[in-house]
């Protein structure tokens, strides 16, 4: 799982990101020193978790999160207990006071993986039908969509953008997770980062490398590799 350390005080940041050495499981990606620096850290990185100091030298900790449409796991690392049920109430995972102890940051990580296995489960359970509605949640912003409505799903990391209508939310899917629970004859798996509903193919063209160029009802175009334009085309022929 990938991490990131916000915090305005450098020793700080080194302390924590020593004691996560201790857990393989995380990999400390990058660290911010500001609220501003921070979100453009998350939006390029996409991180699974981030330890989160609330007060800071310009935006809080929390002000951040407000401004985060596709928010990984949070946990707050901070010298203030006062905060605590406002952080609780942000659905934060976890809060930490300073100075961290070992034993209750085991507890933390502990409570982080298992929730991404219960995750894991709840996302490999019964497949998808086409009719279906689904609920897609992307920070404050939700909808809930018929899945023949979406026309395009694209792995972003360890995010998910679906396409319907004219709205782009990013979920914190798989993409791979999304393919095992999609109607194979509805859906197909273009490539590695594209996941296309056939009803919505407006052409298809020849392209480099035995490959096909996919232009969507919604506009957008997606290259299909040789390999999967070998699969497609014996999916579709007479």
């Amino acid at each position: 799982m990938k991490a990131i350390i916000i915090d305005d005080e450098r020793l700080a940041r080194q302390e924590l990101k020593n004691l996560l050495s201790a857990h393989k499981e995380l990999e400390v990606i990058a660290e911010c020193a500001n609220a501003e620096e921070a979100k453009e850290k998350i939006a390029l990185l996409k991180p699974d978790v981030i330890f989160l100091d609330i007060q800071m030298p310009g935006k809080t900790g929390l002000e951040l999160i407000e401004e985060i449409s596709a928010l990984p796991e949070v946990i707050f690392v901070t010298a203030y207990d006062e905060y605590a049920l406002r952080a609780f109430e942000v659905n934060a995972l976890d809060y930490l006071l300073k100075p961290v102890q070992p034993v209750r940051l085991a507890e933390t990580i502990k409570k982080l993986i298992d929730k991404e296995e219960k995750e894991i489960k709840r996302e490999n359970t019964t497949p998808f039908e086409d009719d279906d509605r689904v609920f897609v949640k992307d920070g404050e912003k939700c909808w809930f969509v018929r899945l023949s409505n979406i026309r395009l799903f694209e792995s972003e990391g360890n995010y998910v953008r679906v396409y319907f209508d004219t709205n782009r939310p990013l979920i914190l899917r798989s993409l791979n997770n999304l393919d095992q629970r999609l109607n194979p004859k509805t859906f197909f798996r273009a490539s590695r980062k594209h996941i296309i509903n056939l009803k919505w193919v407006e052409t298809i063209e020849t392209w480099f490398n035995g490959g096909l160029m996919v232009k969507l009802k919604g506009g957008e175009q997606v290259e299909i590799s040789r390999r999967q334009a070998v699969k497609l085309k014996d999916m579709m022929s007479l």
